[in-house]
């Protein structure tokens, strides 16, 4: 099957010179990844081909022209910044019917992307000077689409980050009670209930127009940021599969909930789980540097209050998969959803409790 697939990809592109080796590619839990190298006149040119998982991202046109039309504006910025284009963005390859996928012969979709060498990401930040990198990159990219007008993106997972909805839809799963969980984590459960103020605030800041709608990235994990082997230095934001309409502090609260917390997404050891604060710090550093002032100052105040709700976020849907018998979130053990909820949960904790650092970090950098 395998052959098979790279020939179909290797039939719908005009790719330079010869195949030199075609291998699976990556860490990802979503989509089917190759690296391909070609011998091109003695010169190595490397690509990336993707399958696009379709059980997740319904409207594949809407997905690739959202990326399309980020990767254009994000190429003219970085020209007119001096910089270079085909390393500092991703660049779609475009089919021999100039399209930016192709399906195969069993009805999936593919994509394929120039390769970005000498780079290198992180699954585990091993430093505070790499997440700061991250929050560079992660800044930049909201600073270079700032004048995007994000109304124009597709929305590929409706209503992703719309805390509000989710709760409700947590209270749902709550009293149906579907697999007889409820029993076992009325504690948990409790918590969720009891703040759901949380879920509430940044949605109604929002609908009062005191944030604005912004194209924003939706998966900031320091993962998703390609690193200069050689100057450690960031490079590239990639994985741009859930670009689309959204509130920027919800971009910057995903990599302070993924990145400052002391131990695995889904250690059932809690005593190891905290908000280290000397992150939180390199990271508020990191971004509001290089966003250089366009956010608004509303924005930046609320930055703690999004870290909180993608946190929050976070725990309410780990714990809704387990209450619903795993359905969503792929489980390596029993309980491995109720772990992830208790480890965002007391991220949450450590957060309301370390408040008053949190906003002098703030303070510091605004």
């Amino acid at each position: 099957m395998k052959d098979k697939i790279i020939k179909e990809i290797l039939d719908n592109y005009y790719f330079p010179g010869e195949l030199v080796q075609a291998e699976i590619y990556g860490s990802g839990h979503i989509n089917t990844t190759f690296a391909f190298e070609f011998n091109h006149g003695g010169k190595k040119e490397k690509f990336i081909g993707q399958k696009i998982n379709q059980t997740i991202f319904k409207d594949i046109d809407g997905l690739m022209g959202n990326i399309i039309h980020v990767t254009d504006h994000l190429r003219s910025k970085i020209r007119t910044e001096g910089g270079d284009p085909d390393r500092e963005t991703l660049t779609v390859l475009k089919t021999k019917e100039n399209k930016p996928y192709f399906i195969d012969s069993r009805g999936e979709p593919w994509r394929i992307y120039y390769f970005i060498d000498h780079c290198t990401s992180y699954d585990v930040i091993e430093s505070s000077e790499v997440f700061y990198q991250s929050a560079k990159a992660f800044g930049k990219f909201q600073k270079q689409l700032a004048d995007f007008p994000a109304h124009q993106l597709h929305e590929t997972i409706q209503d992703f980050h719309n805390t509000k909805k989710r709760y409700k839809a947590f209270k749902k799963v709550v009293e149906a009670d579907t697999v007889g969980r409820v029993k076992e984590v009325q504690e948990e459960i409790n918590f969720i209930l009891d703040r759901e103020h949380i879920a509430n605030e940044l949605i109604g800041y929002y609908d009062q127009g005191e944030i604005p709608l912004r194209v924003t990235h939706n998966d900031t994990k320091t993962n998703n940021v390609l690193i200069d082997r050689k100057t450690g230095q960031a490079v590239c934001v990639v994985d741009l599969d859930t670009v689309m309409p959204g509130l920027a502090v919800n971009d910057f609260g995903d990599s302070i909930r993924f990145g400052t917390n002391t131990a695995a997404e889904d250690e059932p050891d809690l005593s190891k789980v905290s908000c280290d604060l000397e992150r939180y710090d390199a990271f508020t550093k990191g971004f509001l540097e290089a966003l250089d002032g366009n956010l608004t100052e509303r924005e930046v105040d609320l930055l703690p209050l999004g870290a909180l709700t993608m946190t929050y976020e976070s725990a309410l849907r780990f714990l809704a998969d387990f209450l619903e018998g795993d359905v969503y979130f792929h489980i390596n053990r029993p309980h491995h959803n109720l772990d992830r909820a208790r480890t965002q949960i007391k991220m949450v904790q450590e957060m309301e409790t370390k408040w008053e650092q949190i906003q002098a970090i703030m303070e510091k950098y605004k």
